[in-house]
């Protein structure tokens, strides 16, 4: 009922603005917005001069519980383009966005590219595929092709630039893609379990050979339970795990509650640091960047589980 009340709202708050076409900045660029960092990171890329990029979601939010602000309502009915990941990562607002499309606004899920056959949908999370593709980054290379086809789409004078740049940034990207691959191939293939937070690294599992467990589900808006904590403590003594990891986006406290359950058996479990899951880092930090999110990631996980 929550959600319904809030895209009635927003749409309600739109529709009173979407009688003006959208607008740009004073500099004549287009005027993109995004939920999360890491769709900003590439538009950023793709777009390169001839964009200005808003994200609304920064360092440490969590897109699964994200609420829309007032101020998020302006600058969305202000924007030429809005990218949004899709796939239910927006929950509370992905109705919102949806169908924002039927009153003058162009929203874009970029997701939209990816062939569903390839996509996990775990049965807990209610028939829904998993959102966090980013995590494999050839995946997330279909993304850079959805925005680089949009932005050709909205501003054809400029579709060789945004085609050149998207070039560059997915030659990067596989780059980053190889560079995880070796980098997970150091550690043992027994030894490659991962455990976060929270259910986001199905994808990550997949693509570079890791056992994933989570202590939360897919969603955040999933509450993690005595039980949850117990199995997953015993998991950990049972296969001798050496180290655990949070998130930045998800409160530590959960982990920490495994941890303890794991000492009162006898074993001790490190925390191996903190990873990024739904968010990045803060700008101007090499994690404030996509490929900088996942070199940090696999660096860390790299360094805990091998004992470095």
């Amino acid at each position: 009922m929550k959600k319904l009340m809030l895209a009635v709202l927003l749409i309600t708050v739109l529709l009173s603005a979407c009688a003006a076409e959208a607008n740009s900045d004073q500099a004549g660029k287009l005027n993109v917005v995004t939920t999360t960092g890491m769709i900003a990171d590439i538009a950023k890329n793709v777009g390169g001069e001839h964009v200005q990029v808003t994200g609304l979601m920064g360092p440490g939010i969590d897109p699964h519980l994200y609420k829309a602000s007032e101020n998020d309502v302006q600058l969305l009915q202000e924007a030429n383009v809005v990218f949004y990941n899709g796939l239910h990562l927006e929950a509370q607002m992905g109705e919102v966005l949806e169908r924002m499309n039927d009153f003058g606004i162009k929203t874009v899920a970029v997701t939209d590219k990816i062939d569903r056959s390839v996509l996990q949908s775990p049965p807990e999370f209610a028939g829904n595929y998993d959102p966090h593709v980013w995590f494999d980054v050839t995946l997330w290379m279909q993304a850079v092709e959805q925005i680089r086809d949009t932005l050709v789409e909205v501003d054809p004078d400029n579709a060789s630039v945004y085609q050149a740049n998207a070039e560059a940034y997915l030659t990067e990207l596989e780059g980053l893609h190889h560079y995880v691959l070796d980098q997970a191939d150091t550690i043992p293939a027994e030894q490659r379990i991962l455990i976060t937070a929270h259910d986001a690294f199905n994808y990550f599992g997949r693509a570079y050979g890791f056992e994933v467990r989570g202590l939360q589900g897919i969603s955040t808006e999933a509450q993690a339970g005595t039980a949850d904590v117990r199995a997953l403590a015993d998991f950990i003594v049972e296969r001798q795990i050496p180290a655990v990891f949070v998130e930045s986006s998800v409160p530590q406290r959960n982990v920490e509650a495994v941890q303890a359950a794991v000492q009162a058996q006898g074993f001790e479990v490190e925390i191996g640091g903190s990873l990024f899951s739904d968010a990045m880092g803060t700008d101007g930090t090499p994690e404030g960047t996509y490929i900088g999110m996942v070199r940090h990631n696999i660096d860390t996980i790299v360094a805990a589980l091998s004992g470095e």
